[in-house]
């Protein structure tokens, strides 16, 4: 008998940024305060995630109120910001991610849809 090849999935054909849809996201956002710029941020996250990653993500919130010295891991300089520390690579996005369109790209989550909405 002959031995067949698996099968490629969509994604293993695409480029190599783009996350398998089965990965594990894991995501932190950087905040400064209860402030409604931060507040705004944490619910947009929420939603993307719930439409594009449901099940498959973990949102850690980094207050730099409370923490400052964790703004240097990842070299936070404006607020609020999300960083994609899973899957690699590292990805970054500022403000209070009130356009979706931009998060989705920005993430690579469009990869995982199969266009963007």
């Amino acid at each position: 008998m002959k031995a067949m090849a698996p099968k490629k999935s969509r994604n293993e054909t695409d480029h190599p940024d783009a996350p398998r849809p089965e990965a594990e996201w894991k995501l932190r956002l950087y905040v400064a305060g209860q402030t409604p710029k931060s507040l705004t941020a944490f619910a947009n996250l929420r939603r993307i995630c719930e439409e594009h990653l449901a099940g498959r993500y973990q949102i850690e919130v980094i207050d730099l109120m409370k923490h400052p010295e964790l703004a240097q891991t990842d070299q936070i300089i404006a607020l609020p910001t999300l960083v994609r520390k899973l899957p690699e690579p590292m990805k970054r996005i500022v403000g209070d991610l009130s356009n979706s369109e931009r998060v989705v790209l920005g993430m690579n989550l469009e990869k995982l849809s199969g266009s963007p909405s």
